[in-house]
């Protein structure tokens, strides 16, 4: 089916009555198509595709038009959907077809039911977050082909999405043993678009990035995600520069700020960094980290764009005392986290 020599068709036609019954045909064709979820089209002697239900949905306001005038200008924008990729300045995504990406979050609430265990994607280390929260931010920040710098790695779970969506990847971790694990858990993941990832062992604070971008034949980064440990809630490892090790806020949220200082000045002018970290509850106190951590960027040159709040999944720990914790948060006059932050900052 030629789509778009189809609208032009219908395009043509000079009265109102004469459009909405070649357009009820359009419509009708591509309802049959049940097993279909894309259209796919010819566009200059490429294989062009478009969601079904976005198709539908434009025809459909086509159809409920009132005048000839407004009509045409519904076909005009569906067909420059189709014939013009209009990108973002940090992204591949068409913002003529904006439509279409309906799973791609804009609000400042994120919830989700489950993580994404697909492919090598596990939940088998402390600490680790959800995929869905580098998914969401490298398709919204990067476009394919760009580097982007994880300093925080874990187990990886940055630069399995950087390997699903064809941006290259740089991880640091300071756990040797974790890094080996990493590597390992990384190697499974396809690589379709043959990009780069590398793990560095090390303390992020004090990696040369000028030499290691310089042996990657790359002068910067253009996405940094950071998701560090939550102070002391987890030891991660028995070294004095773990984050996890700190002493204090201060001296916590002092080692946060080397490691963002150490990474600004190789993040592209007008790029973005996101920092993914929760509150902690001590000794009968709230203790803000995340609003900590959120000024330290601010401090170290980073601008604030957005504060977005995630539904936090509690640990397994928590989650088989679950009524236990109801009672004392009852008790001790205090609520149960549920929630924490994603920062995004602007350089």
């Amino acid at each position: 089916m030629n789509i778009l020599s189809i609208l032009y068709k219908i395009k043509s036609l000079n009265e109102l009555g004469l459009i909405k019954d070649e357009t009820k045909n359009l419509n009708k064709k591509i309802l049959k198509l049940s097993k279909q979820k894309n259209i796919s089209y010819n566009l200059n002697g490429n294989k062009q595709k478009i969601s079904k239900e976005l198709l539908i949905n434009e025809l459909e306001q086509i159809l409920q038009t009132k005048t000839i005038e407004r009509t045409r200008y519904y076909l005009n924008r569906l067909i420059k959907s189709l014939e013009v990729q209009k990108e973002g300045k940090i992204n591949d995504l068409n913002l003529n077809r904006w439509k279409e990406y309906n799973d791609i979050l804009t609000d400042s609430l994120w919830l989700f039911d489950k993580r994404d265990t697909s492919g090598v994607h596990k939940a088998d280390y402390w600490g680790n977050f959800i995929p869905q929260i580098p998914n969401q931010l490298l398709r919204r920040y990067t476009k394919r082909g760009e580097w982007v710098l994880d300093p925080f790695l874990g187990s990886g779970t940055t630069l399995i999405e950087c390997k699903r969506l064809g941006r290259n990847g740089v991880g640091i971790e300071l756990n040797k043993e974790v890094c080996k694990k990493a590597e390992s858990t990384l190697h499974k993941e396809n690589n379709p678009f043959k990009v780069t990832t590398k793990i560095l062992t090390g303390n992020s604070a004090r990696i040369d990035f000028k030499t290691e971008l310089k042996n990657l034949k790359q002068k910067s980064f253009q996405f940094m995600i950071m998701h560090p440990p939550y102070w002391d809630i987890i030891k991660f490892s028995n070294q004095k520069d773990d984050l996890s090790n700190a002493n204090s806020v201060s001296e916590f949220v002092n080692l946060f700020g080397k490691i963002a200082e150490n990474m600004y000045p190789f993040l592209d002018k007008g790029r973005y960094c996101a920092v993914v970290i929760g509150d902690k509850y001590s000794t009968g106190e709230w203790i803000p980290l995340g609003f900590y951590v959120m000024q330290e960027m601010i401090n170290r040159g980073f601008k604030l764009k957005s504060t977005i709040v995630k539904n936090f999944d509690q640990t397994t720990a928590k989650r088989n005392q679950k009524e236990l914790w109801r009672y004392r948060a009852l008790a001790g006059g205090f609520y149960i986290f549920k929630h924490e932050y994603i920062f995004l900052f602007k350089k």
